[in-house]
């Protein structure tokens, strides 16, 4: 279905963020960088600077409020986790009551076992789980799994690759990176089995893994699916040459398909990396491999102080529970359509062009009329001055508290946004 917002005059008034501004100068002084991480000023996702907020004060729902109180329909999702709404009472309800119970203690509560076997249920390729807190966690354990299961050091990654930020993850030139982190790493392109077959068979005997995004969803970058067949025959040649094939579902989990995304795309991986959409903000995430996984897996030393925390298995619990029953992945499709076919349109008014990339639940956004990505900045931050919070260079969340008002609502703020951005060109 394709919306269209008819053109109206430029007439909301754009954000102003004092208080903001004054919270990040008092975090400059006792933390680095103020905001660290790819949501920090110096990332490149937030160009022109000025104009987006730096804090937030309260969430409900798809919405989110600043320190100077601008409200947002957020498409960001607190970069994933917000996958129900914030705040959403079921999930709350979940976790408050086993706090009242129950949380970090000197054994586990029980609750491991419960939220372990709702896994090994839902996940096509699940026959255990494994929780930590991060999604870099469970990548790393994966990637340790599959050296212990196979005795070999060298991993294949696909080029664009994003699986955390420890070391191994980096490339070479990144500060504080040893050469020795990165000295088994392969790297092939997506989608290209000729070049994966040729590693493969240069390296054979020496390939622990193979890890990978189920469809690359990177950042500053059209986002490109799988070819049909890439999947299955990625399966094939692992199974050949005994690699273990690992999916970091991290991002993308739980939004196509409760299954996981391997089973979303006709495949079964051996071990598969979940976090953000897992218990739907609260910090939890999981590993879940086959059997045949099951005792390397056992055999590592791996474990943290709050990663048996059993608060976040109960919202965990109740999070996949009310996906299941809202059948989240076809709400998240449906309403994703309606967004990027409406936004497509909306550019189209003005005489832009705006390249939507990825599956609808992950969408990724790009203004192909300016090969220096300047005026998509200026787009998207004129859309978040006015009440939709995007960024320039990630992909962007669908959440089950978003509803069709709320598409229709950032329509009107992106054809304003579009309308501004054209008359300055």
């Amino acid at each position: 279905m394709s919306i269209s917002t008819p053109a109206k005059p430029f007439t909301t008034e754009p954000y102003k963020y004092p208080k903001s501004r004054a919270a990040f100068a008092r975090a400059t002084a006792v933390i680095p960088s103020g905001i660290y991480g790819h949501q920090g000023p110096s990332e490149g996702c937030y160009i022109p600077e000025d104009a987006f907020p730096r804090f937030s004060s309260r969430a409900e729902g798809t919405r989110f409020w600043d320190l100077d109180d601008n409200e947002y329909i957020d498409y960001m999702c607190g970069y994933g986790p917000n996958v129900l709404g914030y705040n959403d009472p079921d999930v709350v309800a979940a976790a408050e009551a086993q706090q009242r119970q129950e949380d970090v203690v000197t054994i586990p509560s029980s609750i491991m076992v419960d939220f372990a076997e709702l896994l090994v249920d839902t996940v096509a390729s699940a026959d255990w789980a494994f929780f930590a807190k991060n999604g870099g966690d469970v990548t790393t354990l994966a990637v340790m799994t599959a050296r212990a299961a196979t005795h070999r050091k060298k991993i294949v990654f696909v080029k664009g690759y994003y699986h955390g930020v420890a070391p191994w993850t980096q490339k070479l030139d990144y500060p504080g990176v040893l050469e020795e982190d990165v000295a088994n790493n392969l790297t092939v392109p997506f989608n290209d089995l000729a070049a994966l077959e040729t590693t493969l068979r240069e390296h054979r005997g020496e390939i622990a893994g193979l890890i990978a995004q189920p469809y690359m969803h990177g950042n500053f970058v059209d986002n490109e699916l799988p070819a049909d067949g890439y999947w299955q025959a990625v399966r094939r040649l692992c199974d050949e040459h005994g690699v273990v094939l690992i999916v970091d579902d991290v991002r993308a989990g739980f939004r196509l398909d409760l299954a996981g995304s391997d089973h979303f795309y006709g495949f079964r991986a051996d071990l598969i990396c979940f976090c953000k959409a897992l218990a739907n903000g609260y910090n939890v995430s999981a590993l879940c491999g086959r059997d045949s996984l099951k005792d390397a897996v056992s055999s590592i030393t791996y474990t943290g102080s709050y990663w048996m925390s059993a608060v976040p298995f109960a919202a965990g619990i109740a999070c996949l529970t009310k996906l299941r029953e809202l059948d989240a992945p076809t709400l998240f499709r449906s309403l994703g359509e309606r967004l990027t076919s409406g936004l497509v349109a909306g550019a189209a008014d003005h005489g832009l062009t705006l390249a939507t990339s990825g599956e609808p639940a992950l969408f990724y956004l790009r203004l192909a009329d300016d090969d220096s990505l300047m005026l998509h900045q200026q787009w998207v931050a004129e859309c978040v001055q006015r009440g939709m919070f995007i960024t320039s260079h990630h992909n962007h969340f669908i959440n089950a508290a978003l509803t069709e008002a709320d598409v229709d609502r950032s329509l009107e703020i992106a054809h304003e946004a579009f309308g501004i951005v054209a008359a300055r060109r």
